[in-house]
Parts: structure tokens; C-alpha cells; sequence
């Protein structure tokens, strides 16, 4: 069996990703299960919270809020913005932390990314290649392709 095409909307008529949500689902809080889009696909490698000169943040929040401002600098030379992503991979030296921090971690994600909530996925590590960096994502983009 073939599986049919996602049907996406055209960019004039809406957002460049369209959210894949099975309708028997309980919606999720703060991410998507999927995503869809057609454009030019962005890939950023592991971002971590150090600033232009490679100034590590301090803490948990900070780095996430930097992390989070490098992924949209490096969209931003593909014309993109955090509308256009699709898949967040994070990366985080302590689960607990990250669970401990949920209450702060909304307002500090909605500041840099606006309302925008990709798929998402959260893996626990041991350690981070880079001394301090307790946090590392991945995001995957599609830019809309001009018309």
C-alpha cells in the first residue's frame, strides 16, 4: 500500500510546517509529535550555550537561552526563523536538572522561539564534548523556497 502525500498548505495560505498530530492523540504541551514542510532543509550541528567568543553561560537556563539564540543565528543565514523549525534534538548532562527546571525553562523558551513548539526529543548524557556545557541541541529546519 502506497501512503498518500501529506497535504501540505501552499505558503501563501499559511505557516511552512504543518503540525502532525493523529486526532485520537492528547495534545502535547510544549512540543509537537510531528512536523511537516516543504523547502530547503536547514541542519544545524550540536549548539551549545557559549556566546560569538566562545563565553560559556552560566547554568543550566542561561546556556539553554544561548543555545537556543545560536540555533536562530545560523537559520537566520538560510533566511529562516524559529517558525521554520521542525525537530529539536536536546542534549543534557542531567535529566533531573532539566526536569527540576520545567517551571523557568517555558518563559526562557518562549522569549527566544516565540509560540512556535517543533517535535522535539530530550536525551539524558554522561558528558558533553565541550568542559561546562551542560545542555547541547540539534534543530532541523525547513525554509519556505521563494516564490
Amino acid at each position: 500500500m502506497t501512503a498518500s502525500p501529506i497535504p501540505l498548505r501552499p505558503e501563501a495560505e499559511g505557516p511552512a510546517l504543518t503540525t502532525l498530530q493523529p486526532p485520537a492523540w492528547k495534545k502535547p504541551k510544549g512540543y509537537a509529535n510531528g512536523m511537516a514542510g516543504r523547502g530547503t532543509v536547514v541542519m544545524t550541528g550540536g549548539l551549545i550555550g557559549w556566546d560569538e567568543n566562545e563565553v560559556l553561560a552560566e547554568g543550566f537556563l542561561p546556556q539553554v537561552e544561548q543555545t537556543l539564540r545560536n540555533i536562530l543565528a545560523v537559520l537566520a543565514e538560510a533566511g529562516g526563523g524559529p517558525e521554520h523549525i521542525a525537530r529539536l534534538t536536546w542534549y543534557v548532562r542531567s535529566v533531573d536538572t532539566y526536569r527540576a527546571s520545567l517551571a523557568e525553562l517555558g518563559p526562557v523558551y518562549r522569549r527566544v522561539m516565540g509560540r512556535h513548539f517543533p517535535a522535539m526529543a530530550l536525551v539524558g548524557v554522561v558528558d558533553l564534548v565541550e568542559p561546562g556545557a551542560l545542555v547541547e541541541i540539534e534543530a532541523t529546519a525547513i525554509v519556505p523556497n521563494a516564490a
